[in-house]
């Protein structure tokens, strides 16, 4: 449950912060985002990386709170070569990286005819498991309202399942505020931006786009175009177990 001065976040005006804020002061809010919710939550507060741009700053973000912060990575066996290595990298670089996946048989291109069905298997069931067996009761996101056209309505501090405190530090930071605190403070990133992409995911379902929305370059051809995989819409909390 959101308590104290963090529920206070919910009733924001986020459009209002997001142009009002500059920089600094987004990142001095991100940073009390991470402190006051870890004091809340302690070792219950886990980040999910997924190892983009945007997950990139958060951990660094929150590794500047506590160095004994954990987090986990949910992959697929559809990641690039170059996700996949960069992956490696930062799972040997922070051993508190834990790696989930599920490596159940899938009908042969389900990404292509059914790509909400492949990514509740493949992206929403792991970060069930990681949910459940890392014992969280905060995750916290790279998630920005300013991403894309299906990330406007989400909060700093969200309780969607309840029992599940989602934390949102940088919902408000512009794409380009991403790219300036990764470059001021020499952050490695995923080498497939330098390639031209501006969001990742499975190598099927992600293209290099133009245009204002990041997300334009995910599952184009389909009905999720520029849409979600389901981790930030759909229960996390598995209520069978």
């Amino acid at each position: 449950m959101v308590t104290g001065s963090l529920a206070d976040t919910t009733d924001v005006d986020v459009k209002e912060l997001v142009e009002g804020l500059n920089f600094a002061q987004k990142v001095e809010r991100s940073l009390s985002l991470i402190e006051q919710t870890l004091a809340e939550f302690g070792d219950g507060l886990v980040v999910a990386n997924s190892l983009g741009k945007d997950s990139s700053v958060v951990w660094h973000l929150a590794k500047q709170v506590s160095p004994d912060i954990r987090g986990f990575i949910v992959t697929t066996r559809f990641k690039p070569d170059e996700t996949k290595q960069f992956m490696a990298e930062e799972v040997t670089r922070y051993p508190e990286l834990r790696v989930f996946s599920n490596d159940e048989e899938i009908p042969d291109r389900l990404y292509a005819s059914d790509p909400d069905r492949c990514c509740d298997i493949l992206k929403v069931r792991p970060t069930r498991d990681a949910i459940r067996e890392m014992n969280v009761t905060c995750w916290v996101t790279g998630l920005r309202c300013t991403e894309g056209r299906t990330r406007t309505d989400f909060k700093e501090v969200e309780e969607r399942d309840e029992g599940l405190v989602k934390l949102n530090p940088i919902l408000l930071w512009y794409e380009r505020e991403v790219w300036q605190y990764l470059a001021l403070n020499k952050v490695d990133v995923n080498p497939l931006y330098a390639q031209g992409y501006r969001s990742l995911g499975c190598w099927p379902c992600t293209k290099v786009a133009q245009g204002a929305d990041e997300r334009a370059g995910r599952w184009i051809g389909t009905s999720k175009c520029g849409g979600e995989c389901g981790i930030h819409t759909r229960p996390l909390l598995d209520r069978k177990r």
